[in-house]
């Protein structure tokens, strides 16, 4: 007999968040987890910065307009730590439901925050905590930046499972550094697609999607892409002149889910519409895909390139002590 591949559910959430309530947008995240499982998926991605929401304040106004309406304060406070009750509630619930979650969220750590993934396995446990390596424009007026052990690729009873946030997904040397660690399923997590839209057009939900779909043909993996959506609260919030409601409007979801051949798995929600989408995969479809393209094995030419990767976890403080001796070394104490 030959290899058994696994074969399971998936579900993509599109959906928009309660924006700035951390523990409404919490008590959202754990309904869609109990739908999932109830429906028999075993894997639920979710969107970037899903709680508490994106900063779409960023792009809507100069960074004074932001603080003096409040959103800087309101979206530090309302950003999740690691070691909280909240945080508890989450693990709690995926190991109630027994289905491995990856959370995007704005992640609190001292005085930072960081544009973060974390990956719960179905027993509640953390599987891995990761950040995205640089926030794009300006986003980097908000977040701080993960490091090189954040390319990383978990081996799951589910299969290899990785993720990144937006336009990491675009850069070509984090996908390589992905597909070294033989990838099987990948969670490409997004904000919305409703901002900028009549402009900026790379900003947009068809080059996005086309992100997504040649990841999963170049890495020959599957790729789950949540989105979230941009509520009418939302706008109604955020857009305090005529000038600001002209640069971004409510929708923007296109949650997608691909196969290794880049083939679409689902049908796609409307835009503006909330749900969650589902996927059977077999991971034995990656053999047949890799078969014609492995960007890391047949399909490679070390001999031409290769890629220089920095793995270990940048700190802004190495602790260590000196050994202290009672008596000096005998060379020393002739000197002396």
């Amino acid at each position: 007999m030959g290899i058994k591949h696994p074969k399971y559910k998936v579900a993509v959430v599109q959906a928009a968040p309660v924006w700035l309530d951390l523990d409404a947008t919490v008590d959202k995240t754990i309904r869609y987890i109990e739908e999932a499982a109830a429906a028999g998926a075993r894997l639920i991605a979710f969107p970037e910065t899903w709680i508490p929401g994106y900063p779409w304040h960023i792009w809507m106004g100069a960074p004074g307009w932001a603080v003096a309406r409040g959103f800087v304060q309101r979206y530090f406070d309302n950003s999740l730590s690691y070691d909280s009750p909240q945080a508890h509630r989450l693990a709690q619930a995926a190991r109630d439901c027994g289905i491995t979650v990856v959370l995007g969220l704005s992640e609190r750590e001292g005085g930072t925050l960081y544009i973060a993934q974390w990956l719960i396995g179905p027993d509640g446990e953390t599987i891995a905590r990761r950040r995205k390596l640089r926030a794009t424009h300006a986003e980097r007026m908000v977040f701080g930046e993960g490091d090189g052990s954040d390319l990383a690729v978990h081996q799951t009873e589910l299969g290899r499972l990785g993720a990144l946030c937006c336009w990491e997904n675009m850069l070509s040397l984090n996908k390589y550094a992905m597909y070294s660690q033989h990838e099987q399923v990948h969670v490409a997590c997004w904000p919305s697609f409703s901002t900028y839209e009549p402009f900026a057009h790379a900003l947009g939900w068809e080059v996005n999607n086309a992100i997504s779909q040649v990841y999963a043909v170049e890495g020959s993996c599957f790729v789950l892409a949540p989105c979230a959506v941009f509520s009418e609260q939302m706008v109604d919030e955020l857009c305090d002149t005529p000038d600001k409601r002209q640069l971004t409007r409510a929708g923007g979801g296109h949650a997608v889910i691909y196969g290794p051949d880049g083939r679409p798995l689902c049908d796609k929600l409307a835009h503006d519409e909330e749900g969650l989408l589902y996927a059977d995969i077999d991971l034995g479809a990656i053999g047949v895909a890799k078969n014609a393209m492995d960007p890391v094995g047949h399909y490679s030419r070390p001999d031409v390139h290769r890629l220089l990767l920095n793995t270990r976890k940048s700190r802004c403080v190495e602790r260590f002590s000196l050994p202290l001796e009672s008596e000096p070394p005998q060379e020393e104490a002739s000197e002396a």
